[in-house]
C-alpha cells in the first residue's frame, strides 16, 4: 500500500511538473553558493517555456547516467534568414520566432564553482545542449534533505542497516 501511494506521487509529480525526475539531489559542490552539496531541487519542465540565460537546469548527457545541474550562461538561435538584404531583416526577426518555437535554440551551460564551461563534460562533438537534453529546471529548494541520499550512496552498509530496521518495524509493528 504504502509503495503503491509512494509511485502514484511520483507518477503525478511527473505529471503536474513536465519534467522526468521532479526532485533531483544535488551530488556535488559545482554550484555553490547557489546549491551545495545534498540540497533537494524541485524541477519543472513545461516545453512552452523559453530557456533563458541565468536560469538553472538539469540536463542530462548522452553516455552518462547522472543528470548535472548547473546554470546557462550563453543561447544560440539558429537563424534562417541571411543579412545580405537590408529588408531580410525582419524576416530574420521571423524565424527567429519559429526557432524558439519549434525549440531549435542551443544553449551552453557552467557550474558556479567552475573555472570554465560545460563543452567538455558534453559528449565528444557536441558544443550546445538542445531543450531535448533538459530534465528540468529548478524552481525551489530544500537545504541538505538530499544528504540521506547521499549517505546511503557513499555507505552501502548504512543503506542496509536502514532497510533492515524499516523491515523490522513493519514486521513488528504488524503484530501488534
Amino acid at each position: 500500500m504504502i509503495v503503491s501511494s509512494a509511485l502514484m506521487i511520483w507518477k503525478g509529480l511527473i505529471v503536474i511538473t513536465g519534467s522526468e525526475s521532479p526532485i533531483v539531489v544535488v551530488l556535488s559542490g559545482s554550484m555553490e553558493p547557489a546549491f551545495h552539496r545534498g540540497d533537494l531541487l524541485f524541477l519543472t519542465n513545461f516545453h512552452d517555456d523559453p530557456i533563458r540565460a541565468g536560469e538553472i537546469v538539469v540536463f542530462k548527457v548522452e553516455g552518462r547516467d547522472i543528470p548535472i545541474v548547473h546554470r546557462v550562461i550563453k543561447i544560440h538561435e539558429n537563424s534562417v534568414a541571411y543579412f545580405l538584404r537590408p529588408w531580410l531583416v525582419s524576416l530574420s526577426k521571423v524565424a527567429q520566432v519559429r526557432n524558439r518555437e519549434n525549440g531549435n535554440i542551443k544553449f551552453l551551460t557552467k557550474g558556479d564553482n567552475n573555472e570554465v564551461d560545460d563543452r567538455g563534460l558534453y559528449k565528444e562533438g557536441q558544443n550546445w545542449l538542445e531543450k531535448k537534453d533538459v530534465v528540468g529546471r529548478a524552481r525551489g529548494f530544500l537545504p541538505y534533505v538530499g544528504m540521506v541520499t547521499i549517505i546511503m550512496n557513499d555507505y552501502p552498509k548504512f543503506k542496509y542497516a536502514l532497510l533492515a530496521v524499516m523491515g523490522a518495524y513493519v514486521l513488528l509493528k504488524r503484530e501488534s
